[in-house]
């Protein structure tokens, strides 16, 4: 190896050192307002009620604010929201996975794909100028069946897909803001057969509602 190349790999392995360290020294920022609770409970004509989950769920899923509400229009139909938030000094990260969770619970999957969600408000469009990608999973029990969408997010409007997407995330965020806290949300709705095209509907278009929601109440940390 020339001078001018162990020289270069020096300032590189000092510099990665000092990073690290530096990062070390700030602490963990911590939850100073989780804010999740205050969003409306009234979105697009839907009426919610909270709900709650046993305790036991709670403890299992050791989030830092949770938010379970069912929200239902006039007409009768029904959309079940759930927010898990976990901040930074937890790793911002849940175990809850829906591709595990449903089959635990009886529900077989049917499908599973991503969807894309389009700009349909001027809000939206500051947030998600280029539209966003969420998943979306079909599950079956007996003559019931689940449509869900779901989806991490990170900063108040970064929607993250996938756990690659949100340890590239969690890496920026740590490194430029000192912060790498994200969220579970899931928005579910159950319909017969005949009714799944509908449901799917439903939830896709009030996830849009939700998504413009989220970066005015998305927690504090300091």
């Amino acid at each position: 190896m020339s001078t001018k190349s162990f020289t270069l790999s020096l300032i590189i392995l000092l510099a990665t050192i000092t990073s690290v360290a530096a990062i070390a020294s700030r602490g963990n920022p911590v939850v100073v307002a989780t804010n999740l609770e205050n969003i409306p409970m009234e979105i697009a004509g839907f009426k919610a009620t909270e709900d709650f989950f046993p305790e036991s769920v709670y403890k299992e899923l050791n989030a830092d604010k949770h938010v379970y509400r069912h929200y239902r229009s006039a007409d009768g139909r029904q959309v079940d929201l759930y927010i898990g938030y976990y901040g930074t000094a937890k790793g911002g990260r849940t175990g809850h996975n829906p591709y595990a969770c449903l089959p635990g619970a009886g529900w077989g999957i049917v499908q599973a794909r991503k969807v894309r969600l389009t700009a349909h408000s001027l809000q939206f469009t500051k947030y998600y100028p280029n539209s966003v990608y969420v998943n979306y999973v079909l599950a079956r029990k007996g003559d019931a069946y689940n449509a869900v969408v779901h989806w991490y997010l990170s900063a108040g409007s970064k929607v993250l897909k996938s756990g690659i997407d949100r340890n590239i995330q969690r890496f920026i965020g740590r490194i430029l803001y000192n912060r790498n806290d994200d969220a579970f949300v899931r928005i579910s709705a159950l319909s017969g057969e005949a009714q799944v095209k509908e449901a799917e509907l439903l939830v896709k278009s009030f996830a849009q509602d939700v998504l413009e929601l989220l970066p005015k109440y998305w927690p504090v940390e300091e």
